[in-house]
């Protein structure tokens, strides 16, 4: 008799012996049953994987990580092919299924995990999806919230969870946030996080949770939000000074570290995997570095987090908002890994957080990285560097 209820972990489909971590090639005796090829993108790992969340900024990471594997991709998408081809190339020919869902369709999104034997979870927003509906009566035009942050980062991890245990599936990765440690955070989107994980939890109790500080990389909203303000503005409000603290960590690492536990999954069941930069910082200081960077000269100021909280309501309103209301409430309190490194190390083995570099992940700081993609934002950005274009 199948056993499809959470307090029962499903019936398991494949066998997945456990793996070293290690860049080279898995030895015989670490093979799946399924597994051929050198290694690399054009093998295959043995294993199929169920991605949404795929278009995100973690998303194209991920999805390259399970490319270079030879892992049959299975990945879930609301948009055109405009929103998803830049991740074609990732994928050997063949190694990538690309399906239409809707969040609110049940078996869309049961169509895409039903083959799958891990199935991770990118999905998440920060701002509410809104759409302009027309009225009756004056201003005769209206924002309606099509998808809310909530439904984004609570409802539809749950439905992914119970999907997982009816349709038996391995393992379930469900990517968090190290803000959802505190469930009186002043932002909804740090509350939608926590509860979140509740019913992931609740509906899976196996599943693997991943919980990411503030990222950045290339396409982030973090250190390119300062560069783009200071485009647009001659002042850039600091909330409350911008003494509160984060400790950034880039977005590859989180992602290999992804990757990494769907190459042993079984030893991660059930527990929670923290991904964190090497050092701290508050948002003032990161601010001052943006800047040393581009070579731009705002004015930095102290302002009340209500009073920027006027500019925010305005902003909200862009189809993809530079700065909404919760952002600010997020920004008002410490983004920090729950414990300090030395805490994670003195950890006892059983129920031990793990972290990046228990997988061997090494957290790339944020000096390396940063100037790759800030320079552009200098006048004459990469050109001035060569000759001929001036």
């Amino acid at each position: 008799m199948a056993l499809r209820t959470a307090a029962l972990k499903p019936l398991r489909k494949s066998l997945i012996p456990t793996r070293a971590f290690s860049t080279e090639l898995p030895r015989i005796t670490e093979r799946r049953p399924n597994e051929t090829g050198h290694g690399g993108r054009a093998s295959d790992a043995g294993v199929k994987v169920a991605l949404f969340g795929a278009t995100g900024f973690l998303g194209r990471y991920v999805s390259s990580g399970l490319g270079s594997n030879g892992t049959l991709t299975y990945i879930g998408t609301r948009g055109d092919e405009f929103a998803y081809r830049h991740l074609r190339p990732h994928h050997e020919l063949g190694r990538a299924k690309f399906s239409y869902y809707s969040s609110r369709d049940k078996q869309s999104m049961a169509d895409i995990i039903a083959d799958a034997d891990i199935v991770i979870n990118l999905i998440g927003k920060y701002y509410d999806t809104k759409a302009l509906e027309n009225m009756d009566s004056f201003p005769f035009l209206n924002y309606k919230v099509s998808t809310s942050v909530w439904e984004a980062n609570v409802e539809v991890p749950k439905m992914i969870a119970e999907l997982c245990t009816e349709m038996q599936v391995d393992n379930l990765i469900h990517v968090s946030s190290a803000a959802a440690g505190n469930v009186d955070s002043a932002s909804e989107w740090a509350r939608s996080k926590a509860a979140g994980e509740k019913e992931v939890l609740k509906a899976y109790p196996w599943a693997t949770i991943v919980r990411p500080t503030q990222m950045f990389g290339h396409e982030d909203k973090l250190l390119n939000l300062f560069a783009k303000m200071a485009e647009r503005f001659p002042v850039i409000p600091l909330v409350d000074g911008g003494h509160a603290l984060t400790q950034p960590v880039y977005v590859d690492d989180v992602a290999r570290t992804i990757n990494r536990i769907v190459d042993d999954p079984e030893m991660f069941e059930g527990r929670r995997v923290d991904c964190f930069g090497p050092q701290d910082y508050s948002y003032a200081e990161l601010a001052k570095f943006v800047y040393d960077i581009t070579e731009q000269e705002p004015t930095l100021s102290d302002v009340p987090a209500e009073v920027v909280k006027y500019g925010a309501n305005v902003l909200q309103y862009e189809g993809n908002p530079m700065l909404t209301p919760d952002m600010v409430d997020l920004w008002t309190e410490d983004y920090l890994p729950e414990m300090t490194a030395e805490k994670y190390a003195a950890q006892k083995q059983l129920g031990k957080v793990f972290t990046m570099k228990d997988l061997g992940v090494e957290a790339t700081p944020i000096e390396k990285m940063a100037f790759k993609y800030l320079y552009r934002f200098r006048k004459g950005g990469h050109f001035i560097l060569a000759e001929g274009y001036h």
